[in-house]
């Protein structure tokens, strides 16, 4: 075998190594995530059940049309506001998996880019009189989709920012709601 198959074998290797621990890392995240967001809906659900079956024995207990109405909208305020921290609980869930998912994926990127740039480092002092035109065009192939993933990754961040100021949005607009229906 050739000294730069070597390399690329030894390079490969490590290259599936770092993949596997990363998929094996981002698959422990992506399962935490699921479960915290499993077990808030479980406890939503279980509080729900509890609020309700509670609402419905007060309202029973009412002894005209008039304390009825006041019984229900009474609980009103309190089901907004708790509709709010549970978006507000869901999104900081998400948002902490999407950033260490994001965080992951780009120490990948960087650690693929410098292994190959290193590759291609090391074949081209081993290369043949000759083929520098061909390296050249290797490093600037890695240099372009070096350049394409940062580009892909700046504009996922600025679409999890429009949409986390999105549900902020929507936040404050029940919170105000809330605020209104309370007076």
């Amino acid at each position: 075998m050739f000294p730069i198959q070597d390399q690329i074998s030894v390079a490969t290797k490590a290259n599936l190594e770092a993949n596997l621990a990363l998929y094996t890392s981002l698959t422990n995240k992506a399962l935490e995530s699921v479960e915290k967001l499993v077990n808030l809906n479980i406890a939503t659900v279980r509080m729900s059940m509890e609020e309700t079956s509670a609402a419905t024995r007060q309202m029973l207990t009412a002894k005209d049309p008039q304390e009825f109405l006041s019984i229900l909208s009474s609980q009103a305020a309190p089901k907004f506001e708790k509709a709010i921290a549970y978006g507000n609980h869901f999104a900081s869930i998400t948002g902490a998996a999407q950033a260490e998912f994001t965080k992951a994926a780009e120490a990948q990127v960087a650690q693929i880019s410098r292994k190959m740039s290193e590759l291609v480092e090391e074949a081209a002092k081993k290369a043949p009189v000759g083929s520098d035109n061909l390296v050249t065009i290797v490093r600037t192939a890695i240099g372009t989709a070096s350049n394409g993933y940062e580009q892909l990754t700046k504009t996922a961040k600025q679409a999890v920012e429009v949409m986390e100021s999105n549900v902020t949005t929507a936040v404050n607009s029940l919170s105000q709601v809330a605020a209104v229906t309370k007076s």
